[in-house]
């Protein structure tokens, strides 16, 4: 219970961090409204899990 409670205030903190960053520092940041950039904000994240996801797969069969 406790290892799961930490896992969630873990969570959360990066999550209100991450937050903060997206609002206070993104602003200031200079990147042009593109189709291209678009397509790379919304398509690396589900690539990089993907990635992981298989590298981790890939481990546990050697395993």
């Amino acid at each position: 219970m406790e290892n799961q409670l930490g896992f969630v205030f873990k969570l959360l903190l990066l999550s209100a961090l991450l937050s903060l960053l997206i609002k206070y520092a993104a602003p200031s940041l200079a990147i042009a409204a593109t189709a291209t950039n678009a397509l790379i904000i919304v398509l690396l994240p589900p690539a990089i899990m993907a990635i992981a996801l298989l590298w981790r797969f890939q481990r546990q069969n050697q395993n």
